[in-house]
C-alpha cells in the first residue's frame, strides 16, 4: 500500500481476514536492560526467534535518503540478513519495533525501529497515501559563525546552516530566505547543523508555520515559515 523508505518501512495489504496478530507496545516505555525477542527469518531460515535485551535507547542511524532516523532501539538479540523487518517483541509478546539493521562484523549489535515511530508511518500512509515531512527548498551546509557575529548578536552556538540555495516557489522562497542567510534557530530551538534542522522540522505539524531565526549580513531577523502540505 505504500512504503516509507526513509525508516525502512512499508504496508502490505493481504486478501484475507481474522488473522492473528500482534499489539503494538508502547517503545517508551521500554528500559536499557529489558528482555527482547527479536523474530525473522535470518538467512532464510523461517521463524526464527532469538533473545537479547535493550542496549541502548535514542540512538540515531542514517537513513538511505540521508536523514536521521530518530530514537533507534538498540539491542543484543542477534539478528542477520533476512530479521529486517521482523519484529522485536517484548516479554508479553507485543511489538516494541521493527528490526532494520546490524553492523556488519559486530556481535550483540542491532537495531530496530521504534513501534512509535511505526505507528505513526502507518498512520501517514493510510491517511494520506506516504509519509509527509518538511522540506524547506534549499540546499544548504554547516558553517561557522565568525567570533565577532557571535558576540555582537549574543548567540548560543557559533555554528549554523548557511543557505546556499533556495528552490524557487518552495516555502523557504515564499518566506523570503535567501542565499547566504545562516540559520540559527527553528522555533526557538537552536540549530547547529543540517542533523539538527532535519531533526527539528520533523516535529513540526505539516499544517503549521513557524519561525526561523536567521542571520543575514550582521544582523539578526526572525522569517515566518508558512505551512504547507506538500509531501516529501
Amino acid at each position: 500500500m505504500g512504503d516509507d523508505p526513509a525508516t525502512d518501512l512499508a504496508i502490505v495489504r493481504l486478501s484475507a481476514s481474522g488473522l492473528p496478530y500482534a499489539q503494538l507496545g508502547d517503545s517508551d516505555a521500554l528500559r536499557v536492560g529489558q528482555l527482547v525477542i527479536a523474530m525473522g527469518s535470518p538467512f532464510g531460515f523461517q521463524s526464527t526467534v532469538s533473545t537479547g535485551v535493550v542496549s541502548a535507547l535514542g540512538r540515531s542511524m542514517r537513513a538511505r535518503d540521508g536523514r536521521l532516523i530518530e530514537n533507534i532501539v538498540q539491542h543484543a538479540a542477534p539478528i542477520n540478513p533476512g530479521n529486517a523487518g521482523g519484529p522485536l517483541v517484548d516479554s508479553r509478546g507485543r511489538i516494541v519495533g521493527v528490526n532494520t539493521a546490524i553492523i556488519a562484523m559486530a556481535q550483540g549489535l542491532g537495531f530496530a525501529i521504534p513501534s512509535n515511530t511505526v505507528a505513526w508511518v502507518l498512520q501517514e500512509i493510510l491517511t494520506h497515501g506516504s509519509v509527509r515531512r518538511r522540506q524547506l527548498g534549499i540546499v544548504a551546509n554547516t558553517t561557522r559563525l565568525p567570533r565577532s557575529t557571535v558576540r555582537e548578536l549574543d548567540l548560543l552556538a557559533d555554528l549554523g546552516v548557511e543557505v546556499r540555495e533556495v528552490v524557487p516557489k518552495s516555502i523557504a522562497d515564499l518566506a523570503g530566505i535567501r542565499p547566504d542567510d545562516v540559520i540559527v534557530a527553528l522555533a526557538g530551538r537552536l540549530v547547529t547543523s543540517i542533523d539538527d534542522l532535519h531533526r527539528l522540522l520533523m516535529t513540526v505539524p505539516v499544517d503549521q508555520g513557524f519561525e526561523l531565526t536567521i542571520i543575514r549580513g550582521d544582523l539578526q531577523r526572525t522569517v515566518y515559515v508558512p505551512r504547507c502540505n506538500k509531501r516529501s
